[in-house]
């Protein structure tokens, strides 16, 4: 390998569910970790199904799985916790994964215009052509989370 094609090459993590893999670039990788006890709660985004806390913090659930493949996952073998970074902030995010989970080293294609916004680019690995996951598309922001509605204000009384 020379030292042009080496530099080409960065670190992903391929990760699985269901059936199929998708790979998320591994400096957005906090860490990989067994399924913990979820907190549910009532809220108004439905990508949200609960939180984990996790060194301190507490970190939203998204299963991007029916999104990605059509269908919830049922069963779960880790939590990969991602950084999600949207605007100048960024958060931890914890997405549920099927499978075991592989750290390679692949140069990206840059997605086209055709493809999904999910999509930052695309690998080429083992034969398989896998979807680079952006984050930021899949998961909910400020700007994907339903409203607060205002606290009802006190009638006022008339004379």
């Amino acid at each position: 390998m020379t030292l042009i094609a080496e530099t080409d090459l960065q670190s992903f993590v391929l990760l699985r569910l269901g059936d199929r893999r998708f790979a998320v670039a591994a400096n957005q990788i906090a860490e990989l970790v067994t399924p913990s006890r979820i907190f549910r709660f009532p809220h108004h985004t439905s990508e949200v199904e609960g939180v984990i806390l996790r060194r301190g913090r507490i970190v939203p659930v998204c299963d991007v799985a029916e999104k990605l493949i059509g269908k919830g996952l049922k069963s779960r073998r880790f939590y990969l916790i991602a950084q999600r970074c949207y605007g100048p902030q960024t958060e931890w995010v914890a997405l549920p994964v099927t499978g075991d989970c592989e750290l390679i080293n692949a140069e990206m294609t840059l997605p086209s215009d055709s493809d999904a916004p999910h999509v930052s680019g695309w690998l080429s690995h083992a034969g398989d052509v896998i979807e680079v996951l952006n984050l930021a598309a899949l998961t909910p922001g400020p700007s994907g989370m339903a409203p607060v509605a205002a606290p009802p204000q006190p009638l006022e009384a008339r004379p």
